[in-house]
């Protein structure tokens, strides 16, 4: 007795074929974007393996021929075409998301060469690297003294405390820049912006360092859904 074709054609895996507590999307919904290694990023780019083989065994064949992101970056359509599972289709995906990634990059770069001297500078200047965060990632806005903005550096991600706040890490890269000043700003997944007592605390004790060290605290924003409150125009420090 002949075996029926759905026996005899092997289907292609896709992310759907792992466990649930293992599948890029399902972890990316419960933990954020960032708790997502890059051959899970890949996966959910690339979308359907091939043949009996898994989508996360062809992000990691990626991985490994060309070492790191960056390479993967760097590489043409045609040497991507080469990889096992990565047509000339999967090929342009890769080359798009990247693209849109540099873009994404320049958007921000063309952020920070704006002014920034009320907290509603500070709400446009970081909205968009905030929309939609499940976690909390605090922020340092690190102006001259003419209040451009030379960077934005993340200092944290996740519930604020003093453990994870520390003043070294809040200005290490306020210092290294030669910032004159530094607002910072961070989210409530919550959507809720009123400030805990842990926001204050915080904000008085890097208000009290950057004193120390030449760099002055002016605000510490928190952003919520619709709306923010600025700690230093509420009077909170």
């Amino acid at each position: 007795m002949k075996p029926s074709k759905s026996t005899d054609v092997k289907k292609s895996f896709t992310i759907h074929d792992l466990p649930p507590a293992e599948r890029p999307r399902e972890r990316l919904q419960r933990f954020g974007v960032e708790a997502l290694s890059a051959q899970e990023i890949l996966a959910l780019i690339l979308g359907r393996g091939i043949s009996g083989e898994s989508v996360m065994v062809t992000a990691q064949r990626l991985l490994s021929r060309f070492g790191s992101l960056k390479g993967i970056a760097g590489a043409s359509l045609e040497e991507l075409s080469q990889i096992k599972g990565i047509g000339l289709a999967k090929a342009c995906q890769i080359k798009a998301a990247f693209e849109l990634g540099s873009r994404a990059d320049s958007s921000i770069a063309d952020v920070n060469r704006c002014v920034v001297k009320t907290p509603e500078d500070v709400v446009n200047a970081v909205q968009d690297r905030l929309k939609g965060k499940k976690k909390e990632h605090f922020l340092a806005l690190l102006l001259d003294t003419r209040n451009h903005l030379i960077k934005i550096a993340e200092v944290s991600i996740g519930s604020l405390d003093t453990s994870i706040v520390h003043p070294r890490e809040a200005f290490k890269e306020a210092i290294a820049a030669s910032a004159a000043s530094a607002i910072f700003a961070h989210n409530h997944p919550s959507g809720d912006p009123q400030a805990s007592d842990d926001d204050i605390r915080i904000t008085k004790r890097l208000s009290e360092a950057g004193e120390i060290i030449g760099i002055e605290v002016l605000d510490h924003v928190i952003i919520g859904a619709k709306t923010f409150l600025s700690l230093k125009r509420a009077g909170l420090f």
